[in-house]
């Protein structure tokens, strides 16, 4: 059960680092610090074969405008992605995803909405990057000095994904225990020093939790080892620099109610000191977001 007195204890554990300071989160010319609450990113899935329905676009103009309608609703950028990263789904090529990609990063940036795009593929982060993305959300540790390189000659921004394999698509097991954190830091530890190497001056760690892992199947499980990573998120702060979530669905913990399910997650982001919320439920959030920071 989640209780005040687990939190408390949380807190009282790793208090020193609950307040550390983290490296603002930059997407384009705009700055986002702590100070300024969490940072929304809504996304779209261009992939049909994406897990959740609501947030698939089926064309180009569909894309544009469930972009601006997230972007009206309170995201401060959107995440696109051209290939789902279910274990089932088919795969896309890199040419195609490009081909997909540049309509809407080059519409939505007419429109001044910051673009974010999800890939591992070099061909796809290049030509997106190009077409105006400011955000590289990077869902693979394969060809990662090429795509560090990009980002930077872009001066641009990356999501450090954890990835246990090449790219996301490759099914590996995690470690679950009490406390996955350790080894969260040491594998960011390693590949921030590889990113700034190459010219990566502004980077965000997403631990993954959004991913399909093939020894996180049951529903419950997945879950609650999820909600352990994201309350225990302010401890990766230890690296200085701000943290993303994936916000999770939890369709067998909510049922009918599914909806609600990231708007919930996203009051247990904001305790566990989340700075940038990946969501397909901006509404909710924002919401949920506006509430915490009144109170």
């Amino acid at each position: 059960m989640l209780s005040l007195r687990e939190l408390a204890i949380l807190h009282n554990q790793y208090s020193d680092l609950m307040d550390a300071p983290v490296q603002p989160i930059v997407i384009g010319d705009q700055k986002f610090t702590s100070k300024d609450g969490p940072v929304i990113m809504g996304t779209v899935n261009l992939s049909r074969d994406s897990t959740y329905r609501e947030s698939i676009a089926t064309n180009t103009e569909s894309a544009v405008r469930k972009s601006r309608v997230a972007f009206a609703q309170g995201a401060a950028l959107i995440d696109i992605g051209a290939e789902s990263s279910t274990a089932k789904a088919s795969r896309v090529s890199a040419h195609d995803q490009a081909k997909t990609l540049v309509p809407i990063i080059e519409q939505l940036t007419n429109f001044n909405i910051p673009v974010s795009i999800e890939t591992y593929e070099p061909e796809v982060a290049k030509v997106g990057l190009d077409a105006g993305a400011r955000v590289l959300n990077f869902t693979g540790a394969e060809h990662e000095k090429e795509i560090f390189e990009l980002v930077a000659t872009a001066d641009a921004s990356v999501i450090l994904c954890y990835v246990g394999g090449a790219n996301v698509r490759e099914i590996t097991d995690l470690t679950i225990d009490n406390d996955p954190i350790p080894q969260l830091l040491d594998y960011f530890g390693k590949r921030v020093e590889t990113a700034r190497s190459c010219g990566v001056a502004n980077i965000i760690l997403d631990p993954g939790m959004g991913f399909y892992y093939g020894n996180l199947v049951d529903p419950l499980v997945r879950v609650r080892h999820q909600t352990n990573v994201i309350l225990n998120s302010f401890r990766l702060r230890e690296l200085g620099l701000p943290i993303c979530q994936a916000l999770p669905h939890a369709f067998d913990l909510f049922g009918d109610e599914f909806r609600t399910a990231e708007g919930f997650f996203a009051v247990v982001a904001q305790l566990g000191g989340v700075n940038l919320m990946r969501t397909h439920e901006v509404s909710r959030v924002h919401a949920a977001v506006n509430a915490m920071q009144s109170l």
